[in-house]
């Protein structure tokens, strides 16, 4: 199935090559280098190697919606629309997005808060007076990314990337995937809109799937 959306961008740049004879330089349209993705198979394993509910929760909630560290360790209660089944976001910029918010996931992040009731934060530092540390979770997953042999010097920003993998790899287009991760140049939550009713539906479903027993 094609997932389509009325936006579009260009991740691309030109290669110059030099030619040490005076000549002219040819300039050589590229794509830029995709950084490390990892599998589903890896990101499982991975996520099985980390013990504390608040941090895995956090992780797997980074894969199953395509979070920066940052917007995932910040959310808050009032993030979660779970009528619509959607995060509310604040990127760069203090840029507001919705992403779509797999049922698996909706109902661990209901378990996890129910263990610390926390009244502000989904994921509350130890402590109850803050969010988790951005630095401790990325300690987190160095640790279980090594009990899991996974390569050296992946860090916690591939689970961004893997997640637009997925999406890529089970036919979703590439203008969605941007809108999803906010790579959109339109800046407020109206990015949403640009995805159909039935793209979001059937997204939703893609989703629900992948990210099931996550």
């Amino acid at each position: 199935m094609a997932y389509t959306a009325s936006a579009s961008s260009t991740n691309t740049h030109s290669v110059v090559i030099g030619i040490c004879s005076g000549k002219k330089r040819i300039v050589v349209p590229g794509q830029k280098r995709l950084p490390h993705a990892l599998s589903e198979d890896q990101v499982r394993q991975l996520l099985g190697h980390v013990r504390n509910t608040i941090p895995r929760t956090c992780l797997a909630t980074m894969y199953a919606c395509g979070l920066r560290i940052g917007e995932a360790t910040r959310l808050e209660t009032r993030s979660v629309d779970r009528a619509n089944q959607v995060l509310r976001i604040i990127g760069k910029g203090d840029k507001e997005r919705l992403v779509l918010l797999p049922q698996p996931v909706l109902d661990e992040l209901g378990t996890v808060w129910r263990t610390h009731r926390n009244p502000r934060w989904l994921f509350p530092n130890r402590c109850g007076d803050g969010p988790l540390n951005q630095r401790v979770l990325s300690h987190t997953f160095a640790a279980a990314a090594d009990a899991a042999s996974l390569r050296h010097g992946v860090t916690s920003h591939a689970l961004r990337h893997s997640y637009a993998t997925r999406l890529i790899e089970n036919g979703v287009d590439i203008r969605v995937v941007q809108i999803l991760l906010g790579h959109s140049r339109i800046a407020t939550t109206t990015i949403y809109t640009h995805l159909t009713t039935p793209t979001r539906a059937s997204l939703h479903t893609l989703l629900d799937r992948l990210m099931i027993d996550l």
